[in-house]
């Protein structure tokens, strides 16, 4: 897993600890050149360098940089919080042809708090939930074993997201996937130390873990991809609460 990414500058992670004080235009339009030249085109620069270890792992879910990579500028419109700018670079990277946030996908974001490194559904739409959740009360086993790797436990720890109270409507409560129709979101995630940000480990540390969430995003694509599986049949029976 080598790269010739040498890691951010650390002038990168001193832009963000002075963004983190000053989370305004005046402070922020002076040094827009730094966060260009150190901040957004070393994002580039790693963006390509995963792009090219994916095409051995993962290559439907190759992606421009210029479309992976986040925009600093915050959407302030429905938030309390009206500060400018995030405090931290991301890019995600989802299957070609799908729409970002609703299927899953890999992610991770820089700053001079943490990396974070993950993937998953984040934000499905309805209907996208209801085939995953389908999909998991018929195979919730297979789900299980994925997230039970010993490399995924190692690597990331228990499976996250926002949860229901209760198990949702369509699916019997006393059902043995309770527990994971319940999630509202599915995903694997890590924060790691921000000095990792700054040096050529940070390349090795993204790719193992997104090689580790290969499974993972496999089974939740897997009822998104037009497949006729026993998810079909388990709905035609989902009324009689037979498991």
């Amino acid at each position: 897993m080598r790269s010739a990414f040498p890691g951010f500058p650390r002038e990168a992670i001193q832009f963000f600890r002075g963004l983190a004080r000053n989370n305004n235009r005046d402070w922020f339009l002076p040094r827009k050149t730094i966060f260009e030249e150190q901040v957004k085109q070393p994002m580039r620069e790693l963006v390509a360098e995963l792009n090219a270890a994916m095409m051995g792992f993962a290559p439907e879910y190759v992606t421009d940089p210029d479309k992976a990579i986040y925009r600093i500028y915050r959407d302030t419109r429905f938030s309390p919080d009206k500060t400018p700018y995030k405090d931290h670079i991301a890019a995600s990277f989802h299957r070609r042809g799908t729409v970002a946030h609703s299927d899953a996908g890999f992610y991770f974001a820089v700053s001079h708090k943490e990396v974070g490194i993950g993937g998953g559904v984040y934000m499905p739409a309805p209907e996208t939930l209801l085939a995953i959740r389908h999909h998991i009360a018929a195979r919730h086993q297979e789900l299980r074993r994925i997230v039970g790797a010993r490399a995924v436990r190692e690597l990331f720890g228990e499976l996250q997201g926002e949860r229901l109270s209760r198990v949702p409507k369509g699916f019997c409560a006393d059902h043995p996937a309770a527990d994971l129709l319940r999630f509202k979101q599915l995903t694997l995630y890590v924060e790691l130390p921000p000095d990792l940000a700054t040096t050529p480990a940070l390349y090795g540390e993204i790719v193992k873990r997104f090689r580790a969430m290969v499974p993972f995003l496999g089974f939740l694509t897997a009822p998104l991809k037009g497949r006729r599986s026993d998810v079909t049949q388990f709905v035609t029976k989902l009324s009689h609460c037979r498991h």
